[in-house]
């Protein structure tokens, strides 16, 4: 990864306490749906409650945005068992702009599924701040 933006590094200081709390909860409940916009992946359950997954490390000039390739509408009733992260790779983006990615992989009773992350900048904006709210 290049440089930490602002945000990423803000995101970091403040801890990830909430978040972790918030995802742990979740952890064991049936998905009664699933949906993926450019920036959230909203999971949904089936007692009416739900968990929104973003990355929230935007500080400046930088692009974000998520992305899968699963088909998210084979996971509903699964048990959700968890996410984690893993790193991607940095590149070269469009108008030599660097591009790096970050892979959030779910985990559910029968199997995982992937939403990569990206984040497209000048090189002084990089990393990532993936954060769980409360739907």
């Amino acid at each position: 990864m290049t440089h930490l933006g602002l945000g990423v590094m803000i995101q970091t200081i403040a801890g990830y306490r909430e978040s972790a709390d918030i995802a742990n909860s979740a952890i064991n409940k049936v998905i009664s749906g699933l949906e993926i916009t450019e920036s959230w992946l909203i999971i949904a359950f089936d007692d009416g409650t739900g968990i929104k997954l973003s990355d929230e490390g935007q500080s400046c000039c930088e692009q974000r945005w998520m992305h899968t390739d699963d088909k998210l509408e084979d996971f509903i009733g699964a048990v959700y068992l968890g996410a984690h992260i893993a790193d991607g790779e940095s590149g070269q983006g469009f108008y030599d702009e660097v591009q790096e990615s970050q892979f959030l992989i779910i985990s559910t009773s029968i199997g995982e599924f992937t939403i990569v992350n990206y984040n497209e900048h000048n090189g002084y904006y990089g990393g990532f701040a993936i954060r769980v709210f409360e739907l």
